[in-house]
């Protein structure tokens, strides 16, 4: 075992923070690991910070989600979310395990295509589509969530000029007793907006309404919100036969189901708090089948859960770069990773774990990043062990979003690492470089630098 540095005493006020009713919790296991693979062994192949993806934990999740909802109902289709983390050798993971894709963006739906995945099988959702993206859509038989009234006025000329009727389905948002309400996206419920979007559709003739799609939220905590959006939405559905004649061929929950990542504030920890993937799936497969469909007339229940499915697998590995003294006398170590790679410490309090054996000696520390802004905080107050330079570490639960929200600020992006069922490492992501950041931009030849003189 190699032998520790020493660390000469000190004598320190106490400043744990506010305890909660369960005391201050100590999370000081050093992980040496991640699915058998060494982090000492990741980062000196692969540098610091690195990005680690468990495929592992991808498919048990994934499979554990599904068997969550079709034990319960018989139709369920997932959509894989691609902004939640869009490299496509994760996507490729989710659509081995049968899950469609859920796109908001030409960006996107073109990198679903990319990756092999059917057009009868994309979900166009977003507010911005343009005229050549829904013909693309319209050609490949994508479904297409129209977000407003104009998207629909488009959608009709389209379909008009190419003489086919693509498939549809309208956003719908509602109260659900959870605020502020998510009434941006979509048609209304409660002022009919929904309603007229719906006759004008049946109306024209031109379009092929198929289905409803609500997504009501982000890391929501209470699941009678979805037991009250499906029923909001099969009332829709069953009006639509009644009154339209036609017949809802399958229902869109969105995603929104939070993970174990504990917000900032939070009284509690999130895995005392949020519900289960089984108790989402129980409220909204109840709700589905109590409504009065029958059998035969049950839509297809898709859902479009991305953070749920991806964040537990991913990891970020990083070192201490350096620790100083604040002026409060509280200690701040600085990583070489910050809020630019890591958005979501933004709204997270992320577990982060030592990587090596230590001291028994903890401090109440603030985690700053290398990034010459005030605002590069990854954690305001953590309990950790006495970290040196040197010293590596784990964030836990970064799957989800900081691989497509992340950006070359200051620092460049680093690689991404997958590491595969049987416990070997893929390079799926390689490290930015300058001559990568600069290849888009273009230099006025009077602006071009001039050879010094006499060279």
């Amino acid at each position: 075992m190699t032998k520790l540095a020493y660390e000469r005493p000190l004598i320190l006020k106490m400043n744990a923070g506010l305890m909660n009713k369960f005391g201050t919790r100590t999370e000081y296991e050093p992980v040496k690991q991640i699915d058998g693979m060494p982090v000492k062994r990741l980062i000196e192949t692969y540098g610091s910070p690195v990005f680690v993806i468990s495929e592992r934990t991808i498919r048990t999740t994934y499979r554990n989600a599904l068997r969550s909802f079709t034990t319960r109902y018989p139709k369920v289709q997932f959509a894989w979310s691609y902004k939640t983390n869009y490299i496509n050798a994760v996507c490729n993971i989710f659509h081995q395990e049968g899950s469609w894709g859920e796109v908001v963006s030409g960006f996107e739906y073109r990198k679903a295509l990319g990756n092999g995945v059917p057009g009868n099988q994309i979900i166009f959702n977003g507010p911005e589509k343009t005229t050549e993206e829904l013909e693309l859509a319209i050609n490949n038989d994508s479904l297409i969530h129209i977000d407003h009234f104009e998207e629909l006025y488009q959608l009709i000329d389209i379909s008009d000029r190419m003489n086919k009727k693509p498939r549809v389905a309208i956003r719908v948002n509602m109260d659900t007793g959870v605020y502020p309400m998510w009434d941006r996206f979509g048609f209304n419920y409660e002022n009919g907006t929904a309603w007229s979007a719906l006759t004008k559709i049946v109306a024209s003739g031109k379009l092929n309404l198929t289905g409803l799609h609500c997504h009501i939220g982000t890391y929501m905590m209470v699941t009678n919100a979805y037991t009250i959006a499906v029923n909001k939405l099969c009332d829709l559905a069953w009006n639509c036969k009644t009154q339209l004649n036609t017949v809802i061929q399958y229902i869109d929950m969105g995603g929104g189901f939070p993970t174990a990542n504990d917000l900032r504030g939070a009284y509690l920890p999130a895995k005392d708090t949020i519900p289960s993937i089984d108790e989402f799936a129980e409220a909204i497969t109840s709700a589905l089948l109590n409504y009065g469909f029958s059998t035969a007339e049950l839509p297809l229940l898709i859902l479009e859960t991305g953070r749920a499915l991806i964040d537990e697998a991913g990891y970020l590995l990083g070192s201490v770069l350096a620790n100083k003294r604040l002026s409060d006398g509280r200690r701040a170590t600085i990583m070489d990773f910050g809020v630019n790679i890591l958005f979501t410490s933004f709204w997270y309090e992320h577990k982060i774990s030592p990587a090596q054996d230590f001291t028994h000696h903890t401090e109440d520390t603030v985690l700053y990043g290398p990034l010459c802004m005030n605002i590069d905080i990854v954690r305001q107050t953590i309990t950790l062990p006495l970290l040196n330079r040197g010293d590596h570490v784990v964030v836990h639960r970064v799957g989800a979003y900081n691989m497509t929200q992340w950006m070359q600020f200051i620092q460049m992006r680093p690689n991404v690492v997958l590491i595969d069922e049987k416990g070997q490492d893929h390079l799926i992501r390689s490290a930015e470089t300058l001559e990568y950041i600069e290849q888009m931009e273009r230099m006025p030849e009077y602006l071009a630098p001039k050879p010094p003189k006499g060279a």
